[in-house]
Formats: C-alpha cells, sequence, structure tokens
C-alpha cells in the first residue's frame, strides 16, 4: 500500500473518532478545548477501505490495539462502520480488557457505548473470564471486655 493510501486510510479511520470528540463538546467557540482523538492501531494481512460508505475491512491476522481503553483484540477479520461507530470482529475472536477476556466467532464493539456483544460458534457457547476483586473487609474495632458475670449476688450489710 503506498503512502498517500495509507494517510488517506488513517484518516477515514480516526476521523469519526474525532468528529465525535467535537459534536459531544458542543459548540465549537475559541474557548471551547480543542477535540482530541485517541488512535485505535488496526493490523492485518489486507486492509480495504471506502471513502463513500466509511467501511473499514481488514482480513488476515488481524489486530487491534485500543490503548485509551486498555483493549487488545485478534480475529480472522474485522470490519470497521464509521458511521455507526461499530466493529465487527470475526473468525476466533479473542478480546482482552484490564485482565478480562472474551472469545467467541462473532464480537461486535459499539465504540461509544464502550461495550461488547458477542456471539458463538454454532452449537458451541462464548467465553468471558472476568477478574473480580475482593471487596476490602473493614476493620473490624475489638469489643470491649465485660465485666465477669457472678452468678451470686453481692449484698452488703449495713452496720449501724
Amino acid at each position: 500500500m503506498q503512502f498517500s493510501a495509507m494517510l488517506r486510510l488513517r484518516s477515514l479511520f480516526f476521523l469519526p473518532i474525532l468528529a465525535a470528540s467535537v459534536i459531544a463538546s458542543g459548540s465549537s467557540s475559541a474557548q471551547a478545548p480543542a477535540a482530541t482523538s485517541t488512535p485505535l492501531t488496526l493490523r492485518a494481512n489486507t486492509t480495504e477501505a471506502n471513502a463513500k460508505t466509511g467501511v473499514v475491512v481488514a482480513r488476515g491476522n488481524v489486530q487491534i490495539n485500543y490503548p485509551a481503553r486498555q483493549i487488545q483484540a485478534t480475529s480472522a477479520q474485522a470490519i470497521y462502520y464509521s458511521n455507526e461507530r461499530r466493529i465487527v470482529l470475526s473468525g476466533d475472536v479473542y478480546v482482552l480488557q484490564q485482565g478480562n477476556s472474551l472469545r467467541g466467532e462473532v464480537i461486535t464493539y459499539l465504540v461509544d457505548e464502550g461495550r461488547f456483544v458477542a456471539l458463538p460458534q454454532p452449537n458451541k457457547q462464548v467465553e468471558a473470564i472476568y477478574l473480580i476483586e475482593a471487596p476490602a473487609t473493614p476493620a473490624q474495632p475489638t469489643p470491649a471486655t465485660p465485666a465477669p458475670f457472678s452468678p451470686r449476688p453481692q449484698f452488703q450489710s449495713k452496720n449501724r
């Protein structure tokens, strides 16, 4: 792929993220903060981009790295729908995010929602492994030592 084609592909891939940041921040006055894009790296054997439809198709040993959301993924194919801001990964998909993992035949990542939807192969199941932190146990105060119990009452005699 030539450098100019790579640049166009990169622009197509990152432009929707940048545009959404601008839209989300409201009006673009001089005092508004500048929109920042968060890079998502996509590597594959072949990549095709259609500027008219905003669809990017990657095939063969697909690897995705999205450090902003701590996501790493591998699959046989990935299709990025920039207008819908979703990525459909298919073919032995594995996703790792913050130590949690997800395996399935087709996994869709909804970029704006930060949500995954996983589907298994026919007659199989999706595998999800989540790290669950143990709740911190609050320090319990030691109970006060009660006065010893005396089964016989003590009577005091009155001396007059």
